[in-house]
């Protein structure tokens, strides 16, 4: 009778779950962005020494990055010079390649959301201006980090979102900035990637308590990471906030991650961690203020994320949080769960 009493609180509160940053407000239903980088078109209508381009709906960041290690510096010069958009936003391309294509982009771009991510200095992992815009960023030398993260946002966040300076901790480029510093920033051997690379949920709304956003968030986060392994780059820990970690549970098996920690999760879509299907160390944070310990830690009909990662018979390792506050909190300066963070990301973490 009790299960069946919750199951009921579910229904009727999944609907109005907030699984990202922006509070109690009304979402509306986001068509997610999937398929290939734009430019695709003239991408594929083009070849190199009469050899055609490695598709990007269907070639593997591993078969991308071989194909790359064929050219020669001026061959690749000219498909950056060509074809930019696709370059900057296809994984298994050389990282330097993506950060000289994606500053192009901005460049180029009137819009001013792009425009700023052209500033010297920023390194530009991805920028599609498709929809509300994604976007990803590097902090720190990726091309020789001993140890790598990736930040994987919740709800509310898109290119006008990424780097916003209000609540900072709850963007991608707050929480990554954040950790990088903890790590040692440019005197350590760590580098961040902010990663607003799907199409989130705005809001509260069905998007925001069901899986169909997550699922194509889930695609192109596996694909990110098999194109840092396509780059050489070590097995990430990936750090997951909100719904973010309903991305990353969908994906955990699919990811080569070494680490996969959420925090503030309504839940990964995972009774457990063996149901996550993978070898990574699984951690958990939830602090005493968070609200979403409010929200229902149950799945019915597509509705709800499953079991609290936090809980006991989940199986995560407890992060502590005792000191973050809020939903945005766990990467403030200072607090337990940021320096549990750090000796994650930089591996010393047991």
């Amino acid at each position: 009778m009790r299960r069946f009493a919750r199951t009921l609180v579910t229904v009727a509160l999944a609907t109005t779950v907030v699984t990202g940053t922006a509070g109690w407000a009304s979402g509306d239903a986001q068509r997610p962005l999937t398929g290939p980088p734009p430019g695709t078109a003239g991408w594929r209508a083009d070849a190199v020494d009469g050899h055609r381009l490695p598709d990007p709906q269907r070639a593997a960041p591993a078969e991308v990055a071989s194909f790359f290690a064929t050219l020669a510096s001026a061959q690749r010069d000219a498909l950056v010079a060509r074809h930019p958009s696709v370059v900057g936003n296809l994984d298994g391309v050389p990282l330097e390649l993506r950060y000289r294509a994606n500053r192009m982009t901005a460049l180029r771009s009137d819009d001013p959301r792009y425009r700023r991510l052209a500033e010297d200095g920023r390194q530009i992992l991805a920028l599609d201006p498709r929809g509300r815009g994604l976007v990803a960023e590097v902090f720190g030398k990726l091309r020789s980090a001993r140890r790598v993260s990736v930040v994987v946002p919740g709800s509310d966040i898109d290119a006008g979102t990424f780097d916003r300076s209000s609540d900072p901790y709850g963007t991608p480029a707050g929480m990554a900035t954040s950790l990088y510093a903890a790590t040692g920033g440019a005197a350590g051997s760590t580098a961040v990637i902010a990663w607003a690379g799907y199409t989130t949920p705005l809001g509260v709304g069905v998007d925001a308590a069901t899986g169909r956003l997550a699922e194509a968030g889930a695609d192109r986060l596996a694909r990110l990471t098999a194109g840092l392994a396509a780059d050489g780059l070590p097995r990430p820990a990936v750090f997951c906030h909100s719904y973010g970690s309903v991305v990353c549970g969908l994906a955990a098996h699919r990811m080569g991650a070494a680490d996969v920690v959420v925090l503030g999760s309504p839940g990964m879509r995972a009774d457990d961690v063996a149901a996550l299907r993978t070898d990574a160390r699984v951690w958990a944070a939830k602090d005493p203020t968070d609200w979403i310990d409010d929200v229902p830690h149950v799945e019915f009909a597509g509705l709800g994320h499953g079991t609290d990662p936090t809980a006991p018979e989940f199986g995560a390792r407890r992060v502590p949080a005792r000191d973050a506050h809020g939903h945005t909190g766990y990467f403030a300066p200072g607090t337990d769960s940021l320096r549990a963070f750090a000796a994650i990301a930089e591996g010393s973490a047991r």
